[in-house]
């Protein structure tokens, strides 16, 4: 056995080889098969870049098929080899080793369509400029007639008889009076059968709304030709699809005499189209409908007219990343066939129709004027079409799937609108459990519409300096003083003004963007400190101190240490005037190696808070593990202060976590103070310090500035 080509010219000198020797055999060419080769280089080399460019270029492949005319390549047999070649080995001799496989095969295909349609173009272009030969030379014969009758019989006989394509001669009423050879061919008839037939006979059902009106212009000479596609009855009951040009003769005096039919087959490159076609619309795996064609369907049942409804179904199978990672995605391939086998036995009524869209995602589409019900009917039948365990592999497999449901009236929405919010509803279905359908619902999907777009939006608010941090005084409980402040970050948005930071803090956890986001933080926090100590002026009372928010996926960066202990030298801030909050839930089951950060910056003096503490359900007796220094209660423990009397339970559950607090050396913080009566109640349980509407709001740094002068005037 050959070894394989080496470097890529190798490699496309192989395919236009394999190529040459494929079509050699039905050209009609005096060149060698080498010579041929060498003719066909160029272009493999010319598809070989179209299959690799990273935007499609049509107009590669119907060069190629126009090359293969110019080469005398004309003969229907070569562009069927040529098809084939090009879809056995494009890829293979001229893909990317890297590139994706699905691709490149899609773009083989596309590539194959428009070398049918170059070749198509350019063997049209030959042979209407063979029929004008033709028609010029029916002309001159009739025109010669009393001259030399004889010898322009002779000319006109060879030039019709021995043309390649259907020649047909009729009166201007339409009986046909001359045929020849080729035109008997195609219809499968003999000459005697075709002569005497009228031409009005030959309609079809497929026939393009102009083509009788442009005859009928021809034989009253208001036209001089005219060319439609046109099907024609052949008597087994087969069609004969034909390329048809009819010209108009005139006599000496210019007056219409007769008609004159030129007829090119095209029964094999229509089915050829018409395979390439379901190719680019079908997926490769399952033979369902693919993206391309359900997109068409759906925009045409959207612009159905008035009282027309739409039902779509959006199916994305639960899990089905386990069974890829598992089993293999040979295996996965299989599962998705037997899905796609049970999906499309769902969708048999008129109107229906299933799709797959890539992956394990499919839709259903229903179309009607009562699809509120038989969108609902389908997503049941979908449902329980996937109860049944598949087998793969001698394993028993059980498939679940979350759909979406969208459902209204033709002409109110664009596919991408309806595409789009049944994917969010499939989303909301999967994110409730799974194995379950959600129908649309237009305030869910603004709002995560309005999710996406301050996810998008995250990355160039920070560099376009829409946060700004307001700060909540931390008061003392002993004596009223302020003794520092929580920094809380706020986003400024274009559109949406000041967001919170539950707005848009997950969404920056999930992005990754919080950690930027909240070194950002850190840094303007720990100066604004550093400005409240030089406003100051190195009070007795000492620098107000910052608190922080850490986010989980700030603890586990691996620069946490390093740039706070840079923000810290560089504005010249003591370690102890800055406090870092831990949510209690981020340390829940944290092992050393969480932990080490957190104990490091314990050590160089930062104070470290346990955050909404009492949440998240941990053993107290894990707190002496954790390097924290102050517990920060959650509101929940303390809103039935607002009351009088308080209730004695949560009296008692405060006192006992003070009481524990103080004994570990830790300080204990309130959050939520809102009356009096609630910051007295702590004050007398032993509380050190609390946060809340009752002192004041968050707010601008000065404010927090001003309150501590108060109090320290006071």
């Amino acid at each position: 056995m050959s070894a394989e080509p080496d470097g890529p010219e190798d490699r496309l000198r192989r395919f236009a080889t394999i190529w040459s020797r494929a079509v050699y055999p039905v050209t009609s060419t005096a060149a060698t098969r080498p010579e041929f080769e060498e003719r066909l280089l160029p272009v493999a080399r010319r598809l070989s870049e179209a299959l690799r460019a990273r935007s499609f270029d049509a107009e590669a492949g119907r060069e190629a098929g126009a090359a293969l005319v110019e080469a005398h390549c004309t003969d229907p047999e070569a562009l069927s080899r040529t098809l084939d070649c090009v879809d056995a080995y494009l890829v293979l001799y001229c893909g990317d080793e890297d590139g994706d496989r699905e691709t490149l095969r899609a773009r083989s295909a596309r590539l194959q369509h428009a070398m049918a349609a170059g070749f198509a173009r350019a063997l049209r272009e030959r042979t209407l400029a063979e029929q004008e030969a033709i028609a010029k030379a029916a002309l001159q014969a009739q025109g010669v007639v009393a001259q030399a009758l004889h010898a322009t019989e002779t000319r006109f006989r060879a030039v019709f008889e021995g043309a390649a394509i259907g020649i047909g001669i009729a009166d201007l009423d339409g009986n046909v009076l001359q045929v020849n050879g080729a035109l008997t061919r195609m219809f499968g008839l003999t000459e005697q059968a075709l002569l005497g037939r009228n031409v009005r006979d030959w309609t079809h059902p497929d026939d393009a709304p102009q083509t009788w009106r442009l005859y009928e212009e021809l034989v009253s000479g208001e036209r001089e030709h005219y060319h439609v596609e046109k099907a024609f009855y052949r008597p087994d009951g087969t069609v004969l699809w034909t390329n048809l040009t009819v010209s108009l003769l005139r006599d000496a005096d210019g007056e219409p005499h007769y008609q004159l039919a030129l007829m090119e087959d095209t029964t094999e490159r229509r089915l050829l189209n018409l395979r390439l076609r379901y190719e680019a619309t079908h997926d490769a795996l399952t033979g369902l409908p693919n993206r391309t064609f359900f997109f068409e369907r759906l925009e045409k049942a959207l612009a159905a007219g008035p009282g027309q409804r739409f039902g779509l179904c959006y199916l994305d199978l639960d899990g089905f990343k386990t069974v890829n990672d598992s089993l293999g995605h040979a295996a996965g391939d299989r599962l998705l066939v037997e899905v796609a086998d049970r999906l499309q036995s769902c969708a048999t009524a008129p109107g229906e129709m299933v799709a797959r869209l890539g992956g394990d995602e499919f839709v259903a589409l229903t179309t009607g004027t009562d699809t509120r019900r038989s969108v609902d009917e389908l997503a049941g039948r979908i449902m329980n079409a996937l109860l049944a365990p598949i087998s793969i592999d001698g394993r028993e497999l059980t498939v679940r799937g979350s759909i979406g449901i969208v459902e209204g009236s033709a002409g109110e929405r664009s596919a991408a609108e309806v595409l789009r919010s049944a994917d969010i509803t499939m989303y909301r279905a999967k994110a409730a459990g799974g194995n379950r359908f959600e129908l649309a619902d237009p305030e869910a999907d603004a709002r995560a519409i309005t999710r996406h777009g301050l996810t998008t939006a995250l990355p160039t608010a920070l560099d376009r300096g829409e946060f700004f941090i307001e700060y909540q005084p931390l008061v003392h409980l002993g004596d009223g003083s302020v003794r520092g402040a929580e920094a809380l970050v706020r986003w400024l948005h274009p559109q949406h003004g000041v967001l919170s930071p539950d707005r848009f803090i997950p969404l920056a956890e999930h992005t990754g963007l919080i950690v930027p986001l909240g070194r950002w933080v850190l840094e303007q926090s720990v100066r604004q400190a550093r400005a409240w100590r030089d406003a100051n002026g190195g009070d007795a009372l000492g620098p107000l101190r910052i608190n922080v928010n850490l986010s989980p996926c700030q603890l586990t960066h691996p620069g946490l240490v390093q740039d706070t202990v840079e923000i810290l030298e560089r504005t010249g801030v003591a370690p102890d005037a800055l406090c870092l909050e831990v949510t209690e839930s981020a340390l829940i089951g944290a092992d050393d190696d969480l932990l080490k950060p957190l104990r490091r910056l314990a050590e160089m003096g930062v104070d470290i808070a346990l955050d909404d503490f009492g949440t998240g359900y941990s053993n107290l007796a894990n707190l002496r593990r954790l390097p924290v220094s102050v517990l920060k209660l959650d509101r929940s423990f303390t809103q039935s202060m607002q009351q009088f009397p308080a209730d004695p339970v949560d009296l008692k559950i405060v006192e006992g976590i003070v009481s524990l607090a103080h004994s570990l050396d830790l300080a204990v913080t309130v959050e939520g103070v809102e009356t009096g009566a609630q910051a007295e109640q702590l004050r007398i349980l032993g509380c050190d310090t609390a946060q809340g509407w009752y002192y004041a709001r968050p707010g601008p740094p000065e404010r927090l500035h001003e309150l501590a002068l108060a109090d320290a005037t006071g």
